[in-house]
């Protein structure tokens, strides 16, 4: 009946036995048996762009650390549970450490789950052929699982992410540098962000987590029994980009063509309203037993087209595996477009998204603040170069 949800929890060893309807979620009473964490929401949490570490134009083999297998997540190994989700091996989620992890994020979610020609799940409790909503997935595997934190990330595509990130790209490459045509008051874009808008996105973020806590409620558990971890969304370029504005080089080269006027107002508008807008919904929702994770500026020095990092070949890297490649390589993927994925193994929808390196960086920091089982929010920042255990350096403040 459910195929897409069942093949997700099969792959991590789960079995399907309690139906979408409220019931006790253990024998022994939830909070009890092995701990699992959750993830929910869209591609910054589902591990979109996780198969890259780093990036080269001369060879995309120097920073493929996962290989084409790196979003496949179904019980056979062979491909994905739902096509297009990205749920990457290296997401943020599987913090290790005898706790259980489940991602149910799919990249491309929204607060309410979309059909037609691609199926994209949202945070609620839909039902039919394609599949199931994340909050009613979470439900099922709640209810026969002990869930200690549900981590979330969810608003940016209510707010057409997506779609910014095209306009922006597309007045770069069509204005000149002596006539620029900045995104930032095209109307396609500032849309998305006036106060009428605002409010109809944290309405929806808000009522996205209120279905996520009843999930859990409907599942066996009190709210004092786990813990909400939200996320905020991070700064993925800086402010003034290393390549030059005149020319093409700027997305051409280093995947990151937006204006430098542009980059500030993405920085210093878009993202706070978008991380705000978030936060706000928490508290509109009456979520009581919630905590946030603050990634804004997790990226910092490692961010996509910022100096001090750059591609393999700019750098004098050989590839992934070789030493220092985490502190001199960016932590962001390149923006693609058709002309640039082409005939390769990019994915446009990877573009501008945490690569191998962000990923395991966010996820120290979720372990950090899943606290051996007392969550804890904090600001995920860099706390040294070289990797321990195999991730970036990292700290929860």
């Amino acid at each position: 009946m459910i195929r897409a949800l069942a093949a997700t929890l099969a792959a991590v060893g789960a079995t399907l036995v309690a139906p979408l309807t409220a019931s006790p979620a253990h024998a022994d009473g939830p909070g009890a048996g092995f701990p699992w964490v959750v993830s929910v929401g869209d591609s910054y949490i589902s591990g979109e762009a996780g198969r890259w570490a780093g990036s080269s134009n001369s060879s995309s083999a120097r920073a493929d650390a996962l290989g084409s297998t790196a979003y496949y997540d179904n019980a056979s190994g062979t491909g994905e549970a739902i096509d297009r989700c990205h749920r990457s091996k290296s997401a943020e989620i599987h913090i290790g450490g005898g706790v259980g992890s489940l991602n149910l994020a799919c990249s491309g979610a929204k607060t309410a789950t979309a059909t037609g020609s691609e199926f994209k799940p949202g945070l609620d409790f839909y039902s039919g052929t394609e599949g199931v909503g994340q909050a009613g997935a979470l439900q099922t595997f709640a209810g026969t699982h002990n869930v200690r934190m549900v981590v979330v990330s969810i608003g940016g595509n209510d707010f057409n992410f997506a779609g910014v990130v095209q306009q922006c790209v597309q007045d770069f490459l069509l204005s000149p540098s002596w006539w620029k045509d900045y995104c930032n008051d095209d109307s396609s874009v500032t849309s998305n962000f006036t106060s009428g808008n605002v409010a109809t996105v944290k309405s929806r973020i808000a009522g996205a987590l209120t279905n996520l806590r009843t999930a859990m409620r409907n599942a066996g558990y009190a709210d004092t029994q786990w813990t909400m971890l939200v996320q905020t969304y991070p700064s993925p370029i800086p402010n003034t980009l290393r390549y030059s504005q005149s020319g093409y080089t700027r997305q051409n080269t280093g995947g990151c063509g937006f204006w430098d006027a542009d980059a500030a107002w993405a920085n210093n508008t878009a993202l706070p309203t978008i991380n705000n807008t978030v936060t706000g919904a928490i508290g509109q929702a009456g979520i009581t037993n919630s905590k946030v994770l603050n990634l804004s500026s997790t990226f910092t020095g490692r961010r996509l087209c910022e100096s001090g990092v750059g591609l393999y070949e700019e750098v004098g890297i050989a590839n992934w595996t070789s030493a220092g490649a985490v502190d001199r390589t960016e932590w962001v993927n390149q923006i693609r477009t058709v002309t640039t994925a082409g005939d390769s193994p990019y994915y446009i929808q990877e573009s501008l998204h945490p690569n191998y390196w962000g990923q395991l960086a966010v996820r120290s920091c979720v372990r950090q603040a899943y606290n051996g089982g007392t969550p804890k929010g904090g600001a995920c920042v860099r706390s040294a170069t070289g990797l321990l255990n195999g991730e970036p350096r990292m700290t929860l403040q």
